[in-house]
C-alpha cells in the first residue's frame, strides 16, 4: 500500500528480482485512510505519511519532503527562488480537505470554501483564483504545463515512512523492510527469502530452496586428524643409551 506522491517503483523492482515467485500487490489509498486500511487488515505494510499511532504500528521514517507553493507560471512568486509563509499573506491559499501538512494556521487568505482534494485545488490554481501549498511530490504528481512551484522555507513538512501493524510482522514484511533499508541479498541482517505462507488470506508462491553445499575434502584422515599416511611417524629418531 502507498499514498499519493510516494513512488515505490524502485523497491518493487528489487522485490521482483529477489522474489520473482512471490507477487507484491500495490494498493494506492488516500493519505488520511492509510492507517485504517492497515488496521482492518487490508494491507500488510504501507508507505505513508507520518504521524501514525505508535501504540499500534511500527514505522521506519524514510525521508522528509520539501514543501512548495504551486502557482501559475506568470505569477509574481516565480521571481524568487524560494518564499516564506509571510510572502503568501495577501494571497488566496487553498486548504483542501485531504491536506497532509497539518497546519495550525494555514497561510494566506482563506478561500470561500475548501476544495475536496488536492487535485481539485490544482485546477483552481490553474484557473488563477488562488495558490496551493503542498509537499513537492504532490506538486510533481499533479504537474501541469501552465503551473510551477517554489519552496516555502518555513512551512510544515511532510515525512514519509514505511509502517506496518506491530503485531503482524510476517517474514514477508521483514523482507520488504530489508529492501527498503537497502540491505543486499547476502546481508546477514536481512531474512532469507521466505518460503510459502499465507499472509492475510493470500497464498504466496514457494521460494526456491537452496541445495546443501557439498563438503570439500581436506585429505585428512578422520581418526588421526593428519593429512599424511596412517602409521608414519615424524621427527628425529631417539638415541639409544
Amino acid at each position: 500500500m502507498y499514498v499519493p506522491g510516494v513512488t515505490p517503483a524502485k523497491w518493487v523492482r528489487i522485490w521482483n528480482e529477489r522474489l520473482p515467485d512471490v507477487p507484491l500487490t500495490l494498493l494506492q489509498v488516500p493519505a488520511a485512510e492509510a492507517s485504517e486500511v492497515m488496521r482492518r487488515g487490508g494491507a500488510d505494510a504501507g508507505l505513508l505519511r507520518l504521524p501514525v499511532d505508535r501504540t499500534v504500528f511500527s514505522a521506519i521514517p524514510l525521508y522528509t519532503e520539501t514543501t512548495v507553493v504551486v502557482v501559475p507560471k506568470d505569477h509574481v512568486v516565480t521571481a524568487a527562488d524560494e518564499v516564506s509563509v509571510a510572502d503568501l499573506a495577501d494571497e488566496v491559499v487553498f486548504h483542501p480537505l485531504d491536506d497532509v501538512l497539518g497546519w495550525e494556521q494555514p497561510p494566506g487568505e482563506p478561500a470561500f470554501e475548501r476544495p475536496a482534494t488536492t487535485e481539485d485545488a490544482i485546477e483552481l490554481v490553474a484557473a488563477g483564483v488562488g495558490l496551493l501549498v503542498v509537499p513537492q511530490s504532490l506538486a510533481r504528481l499533479h504537474h501541469r504545463r501552465d503551473l510551477t512551484y517554489r519552496p516555502v522555507v518555513d512551512a510544515p513538512r511532510s515525512s514519509v515512512a514505511l509502517s506496518w501493524p506491530e503485531d503482524a510482522t510476517t517474514d514477508l514484511v521483514e523482507h520488504f523492510i530489508g529492501i527498503v533499508r537497502g540491505r543486499t541479498v547476502n546481508s546477514t541482517r536481512g531474512p532469507a527469502a521466505p518460503a510459502a505462507q499465507h499472509t492475510r488470506g493470500r497464498p504466496d508462491a514457494v521460494a526456491a530452496r537452496q541445495k546443501p553445499t557439498a563438503r570439500k575434502s581436506t585429505g585428512k584422515n578422520p581418526r588421526s586428524g593428519s593429512g599424511g599416511p596412517k602409521g608414519v611417524r615424524r621427527g628425529k629418531p631417539r638415541r639409544r643409551s
